[in-house]
C-alpha cells in the first residue's frame, strides 16, 4: 500500500474506519478529531489517550501504509487541523440538539464522505469495472437493506443508456440470478459491510460462473472485497444518528455515479441515443403524442 500524502491522509483515515477493530477505530477517531494534537503525542501517550496498546497504535499506522508511528506523526503534523465543524453527533438519540447545528454537522459529514471517497477511489479498478460492464451481455445488480436503494439507482441509470441489467434486492433472488450468469457477464454488488451472507454468496457464485464482480463496499478486508475482480471503496463516519450503512451512503453513491459515467463514456453515441429514446418513452404518455 502506498504511503498517503498529507493532503489525502484524512481520506485514508476515514476509509480505514469501517474495517478497523474496536481498538483500532478508537485510534483512528482520535487522529481524525484532532490530528494536530495527535501529532504531538508519543506512541505511549496516544495509546493511553485511546485506551489501547502501543502495539495497536503501531498496527494502525502500518495499516495506513506507514512504516511506523513516527512517520504517521509527521504526516499528521503536515496535514494540519481537522476541518470545521469538528464536533460530531455522538450523543444519544434522546439528547437535545440545536437543529441548525444538526444540519451543519450532517452537511459537513456528507461532504467529508464524498471527498474522502473521491480521494481514495482506485481509478484503475474503476476503469476495469467500467470495461467489464461495457463488455457484459447482462449486468446483475445486488444490494440488500440500505444498499438496495443504491443498487436500484445504478440499475435505473444503466437501463436508461441501454445496458441490460437485472436488479436483485432480495437474498434468494440474488443467489438464483447469480447462478444464471455466464462468462463475460458482470455483477455490481453493493454492501457496506461486505459480509452479508446472501450477497457474498451471490458474488462468489457469479464469479464462479465466469462473471466479473464489481464490489462497492466500505470494508476493504471483507469477504466481498477479497473475492471481487474490481473493488470500489466508499467511506463515511458513523454517528449516534447514523449506522455505518447510512454514513457511507453518500460515498457509495459517488462511487456508483463514477462507475456509471465511466460506462457511458465507453458506450459513446449509443448511450446518448438510447437515453434520448427512453426519455421520449417516458414523456409520450404525458404529452399524448403517438408515434
Amino acid at each position: 500500500m502506498p504511503t498517503p500524502d498529507p493532503a489525502s491522509l484524512r481520506a485514508h483515515l476515514l476509509a480505514a474506519l469501517p474495517a478497523a477493530t474496536a481498538s483500532g477505530a478508537r485510534v483512528l477517531t482520535a487522529l481524525l478529531e484532532d490530528p494536530a494534537a495527535a501529532a504531538q503525542l508519543t506512541v505511549t501517550d496516544l495509546a493511553a489517550r485511546t485506551g489501547t496498546s502501543e502495539a495497536t497504535v503501531v498496527r494502525t499506522a502500518r495499516s495506513l501504509g506507514f512504516p511506523g508511528y513516527p512517520q504517521l506523526r509527521l504526516a499528521l503534523a503536515a496535514a494540519g487541523p481537522a476541518p470545521e465543524p469538528a464536533a460530531l453527533l455522538t450523543g444519544s438519540l434522546e439528547d437535545p440538539a440545536d437543529l441548525a447545528d444538526v444540519v451543519t454537522t450532517l452537511a459537513a459529514l456528507e461532504s467529508e464522505a464524498v471527498t474522502a471517497t473521491a480521494r481514495t477511489l482506485d481509478l484503475t479498478a474503476l476503469a476495469g469495472a467500467a470495461d467489464s460492464l461495457h463488455r457484459a451481455r447482462v449486468v446483475d445488480c445486488y444490494g440488500l437493506g440500505v444498499s438496495a436503494s443504491l443498487a436500484a439507482d445504478f440499475d435505473h441509470k444503466a437501463v436508461r443508456v441501454g445496458v441490460l441489467t437485472r436488479l436483485r434486492t432480495e437474498g434468494h433472488a440474488a443467489l438464483v440470478s447469480s447462478e444464471t450468469l455466464r462468462a463475460g457477464d458482470a455483477a455490481v454488488v453493493v454492501s457496506h459491510s461486505g459480509t452479508t451472507p446472501d450477497v457474498v454468496a451471490a458474488a462468489r457464485r457469479a464469479r464462479a460462473r465466469g462473471a466479473a464482480v464489481v464490489a462497492v463496499t466500505s470494508s476493504p478486508g471483507s469477504p466481498l472485497a477479497s473475492g471481487a475482480d474490481h473493488l470500489l471503496l466508499a467511506t463515511g463516519r458513523e454517528t449516534a444518528y447514523r449506522a455505518g450503512a447510512l454514513a457511507s451512503r453518500a460515498g457509495t453513491a459517488l462511487a456508483l455515479d463514477c462507475l456509471y459515467v465511466a460506462l457511458v463514456q465507453r458506450l459513446g453515441g449509443a448511450a446518448s441515443d438510447t437515453l434520448r429514446r427512453t426519455l421520449e418513452a417516458v414523456e409520450e404518455p404525458r404529452s399524448g403524442r403517438r408515434r
